[in-house]
């Protein structure tokens, strides 16, 4: 017993020791969290800031005094401890000691860099200026290294008699030992091919300025017109490009992705595991052609040579000058899950397999080959059955799977696009939490060039699904309440966030329910559109909804027009003719940033306005693409009233999260699918042909806090991008559209009647003249037209602007 209740202790006794340790070590010690600390590092950063500065004062000092200190300080050390005579230097005899060891022993005038990079080194740590250390580090000592060696070979033969080595000893020494070995011309050769390397890496203008500078065009030809010259330029062009022999390519070879299956036994099984950034991104299919003519080609409002000249005096607009200080989101904001390399449960794919077939041999059903491909949330299993299988067969035992498995959204694909295989995807029994995060870190989102990238989550095969908005151009999302929209909403704003400039890209956001867009608030003056009398920047009001797009439509036929005296066919086209100085600021050109709407609840507003909101959305959705405009629709009732047929036919790309009745998938995906899904984000991304199964990335409502913060917290423009203003038939009360021959003949008695009983009733005048009520709806609008009456008010009568007949009277002289 004795013994039994000793070994109980010792395990006790170890146990808790090890659980103290594991403590200890998760918990960073008081030595880390103070180094760690904000007011450490601030103290640390101003401390190397105070010393770089003191020491530029210090080199600076010693062009003045150092033929004066030069014989006091000889050969001393730092460190000195003996008195030191009278040293002339502003920073003292320590000062005098490091402007010679910098200078003279160290890179001469060059050194200044190094001091630059520390002075950066010290704003970091204080968090007062965000820079790249690391990219400063490498242009600093290059520049240091360069310019040490430059001043040496060019002005070291002046300073031999001086106390001054203006390259320092190291260029002395470099270029003692270059022209030693390379003589003159090699070590000139050599300090003019590193310089124009620094240039070229820190900016993009030095390679066609170089290209530009060699080149040299015979002009032995006969006085044309610019015309044709520059029509036979861009022909000579054009055949110089093709006739390049190394710059030609044999067209792509087609090679299939997958090996045809052979037959195997059913215990053979094997397991996909996809790691993520693996495969090729998504490639939606555009609505624009990419074989566009080149800008070149299409007139301007300034000629060559003038663009050329606004070129290099002013060189490329800037569209972010404005708020050149602004700094996009780091990735640290996002919340980082710790999950770690999908784990397999092998008994779960292995029963699961088993299940799928004995269920198939159940119906007569026999298999060549299976194989399971392990997503995030959803394993898919391709088979391929014995010849003779129809396919129709398999495709109705999926209730039976489903049963079988114990599952559900169970979804049978068949066959598989693009392969000779059917697929069975089956949901996993622990779903992995896809994070935003893992989105954006991906190497696929940050290698992206799309114009408006939308990371919208993984596919089964774990790669990183990502879209272009501009090549959409529109996006349609419905789904169930609590299925994942507004995340999925919120996932589409945080990527392109993370990816545009303020002055690349703008956001109407639209937002019937009044919560969902109330935290991007803080980025009004940043990313923002709004008409300019309204207060709010999230818009709310169904009335300003309807005022908002029909804004919109203006700016979309404001853009049009300046794109049609550009002679450019889109808005990429025109922001490169613009950003180039081709185009005239003062002729009404400017640059157009990307305008990206987005509405909430497209369904209650549909059920308030119905033709008044489907009307704008519809023009914008068929032409607005070609200048900028796109837009994200999100409802919860993906009803045939809601979608209707033209808001479906401009809007190929469709998400579908998960619905409740097969009806409403049809409705949004034109088939079924959406009613097999999951939930949680679990979506189906439809566009043309295509269909994808896609775990939506999730973002949290903190997170997207930290962001818009972020954001809000740093300089920003005085207002939010203005819209046009919209003013509606319904405000309109003046008389200068008002024309006297379209007028009832019975205008003017009628006005006298409604002024009489101070009532603008349309049945009023129906009873007293004995007309129609489509006649006496028209006597109303004129009267309307002419300001004597107001706008309908619903079931009420309208009001009376005129209070009497002698008001009246003068009135319609005036209208004479």
């Amino acid at each position: 017993m004795n013994i039994f209740l000793y070994f109980c202790r010792s395990k006790y006794r170890f146990v808790f020791m090890q659980q103290k340790k594991n403590k200890q070590q998760q918990e960073p010690s008081a030595i880390t969290r103070f180094l760690k600390s904000d007011a450490t590092l601030f103290t640390l950063g101003l401390v190397i800031l105070m010393l770089s500065v003191y020491m530029a004062i210090a080199v600076a000092s010693f062009f003045f005094s150092g033929a004066a200190d030069q014989s006091r300080i000889e050969g001393l050390s730092l460190f000195h401890k003996g008195r030191i005579g009278d040293i002339e230097n502003w920073t003292g005899a320590r000062g005098a000691i490091i402007g010679n060891i910098l200078l003279n022993e160290g890179f001469g005038i060059a050194v200044f860099f190094l001091l630059l990079f520390l002075i950066f080194t010290g704003l970091r740590l204080m968090k007062a200026k965000y820079v790249n250390l690391f990219k400063y580090f490498i242009v600093c000592s290059i520049l240091t290294i360069w310019t040490s060696l430059a001043l040496s070979f060019f002005f070291g033969n002046f300073f031999q008699d001086t106390a001054i080595y203006i390259g320092g000893r190291h260029g002395l020494t470099l270029s003692r030992i270059a022209k030693h070995n390379l003589g003159v011309p090699g070590t000139f050769l050599v300090i003019l091919l590193v310089f124009i390397l620094i240039m070229t890496l820190i900016s993009s203008e030095t390679i066609p300025f170089i290209r530009k500078l060699f080149s040299y065009t015979p002009k032995i030809k006969k006085p044309k017109t610019n015309t044709q010259q520059a029509t036979e330029q861009d022909d000579a062009d054009f055949i110089d490009a093709d006739t390049q022999p190394d710059i030609q390519e044999e067209p792509e070879k087609f090679t299939p992705s997958e090996k045809p299956y052979n037959p195997i036994t059913d215990n053979d099984f094997e397991i996909i595991i996809p790691k993520a950034d693996e495969g090729e991104m998504f490639s939606p299919v555009s609505s624009e052609k990419d074989d566009c003519y080149p800008a070149e080609n299409i007139p301007a409002d300034y000629d060559e040579k003038e663009a050329e000249r606004l070129l290099q005096e002013l060189g490329i607009y800037d569209p972010t000058a404005d708020l050149s200080q602004y700094r996009l989101p780091p990735v640290d904001l996002l919340k980082k899950y710790d999950q770690n390399e999908t784990q397999v449960d092998m008994s779960e794919q292995n029963n699961n397999k088993n299940r799928i077939i004995q269920t198939l041999e159940n119906y007569g059903i026999k298999i060549k080959s299976i194989k399971a491909t392990v997503g995030p949330t959803v394993t898919l299993y391709e088979i391929v059955p014995e010849d003779g299988i129809r396919i129709a067969k398999i495709r109705n035992l999926e209730d039976d799977i489903a049963m079988n498995l114990a599952a559900l959204g169970i979804r049978i694909i068949a066959p598989m696009p693009g392969k000779g295989t059917i697929g069975i995807e089956v949901p996993n029994r622990e779903p992995q939490i896809v994070s935003m995060h893992s989105i954006i870190s991906s190497r696929k989102y940050r290698e992206s060039d799309y114009e408006l990238p939308i990371a919208l989550g993984r596919t089964i095969t774990n790669e990183v699904f990502m879209v272009d908005l501009a090549k959409l151009p529109h996006l349609l999302v419905a789904g169930a309440t609590g299925q994942g929209k507004s995340v999925g909403l919120n996932a589409a704003i945080t990527s392109l966030l993370y990816k545009k400039h303020p002055g690349q890209l703008k956001f109407v956001l639209i937002d019937p329910k009044m919560v969902e867009f109330t935290i991007y608030s803080t980025i009004e003056k940043h990313f923002l559109a709004k008409l300019p009398d309204v207060e709010k920047p999230i818009i709310t009001d169904f009335t300003k909804v309807i005022d908002t797009l029909n804004s919109l439509t203006e700016e979309m036929d404001s853009r049009y027009e300046l794109l049609e005296k550009a002679g450019s066919r889109n808005v990429k086209e025109y922001n490169d003719k613009f950003v180039n100085r081709r185009l005239n600021p003062q002729k009404g050109h400017k640059f157009m940033p990307y305008i990206v709407v987005i509405i909430d609840e497209f369904g209650d507003l549909i059920m308030t306005a119905g033709k008044e909101i489907e009307l704008p959305i519809a023009r914008i959705a068929q032409k607005a693409r070609a200048v900028g405009i796109h837009m994200i629709i999100a409802t919860q009732r993906p009803t045939t009233n809601i979608i209707t047929g033209t808001i479906k036919a401009n809007f190929p790309a469709r998400i579908a999260f998960r619905v409740i009745s097969a009806i409403d998938s049809r409705t949004i995906l034109d088939g079924q699918g959406a009613n097999q899904l999951i939930g949680r984000g679990d979506m189906l991304f439809f566009q043309g042909s295509d269909m994808v199964r896609v775990q939506c990335a999730f973002v949290d409502t903190p997170e997207v806090e930290r962001i818009s913060k972020f954001i809000g917290s740093q300089q920003a423009y005085p207002t939010a991008f203005i819209l046009p203003e919209y003013v509606g038939e319904r405000k309109d009360k003046s008389t200068e559209n008002f024309s006297l021959e379209d007028r009832d003949p019975m205008f003017e008695e009628a006005a006298q009647l409604i002024v009489a009983h101070q009532q603008g009733s349309t049945s009023l005048i129906q009873r007293k003249f004995s007309i129609g009520y489509n006649r006496a709806g028209r006597l109303m609008d004129q009267l309307e037209k002419a300001g004597i009456v107001g706008p309908t008010q619903g079931s009420k009568p309208r009001d009376v602007y005129v209070m009497d007949e002698y008001q009246l009277r003068q009135k319609l002289d005036a209208m004479q």
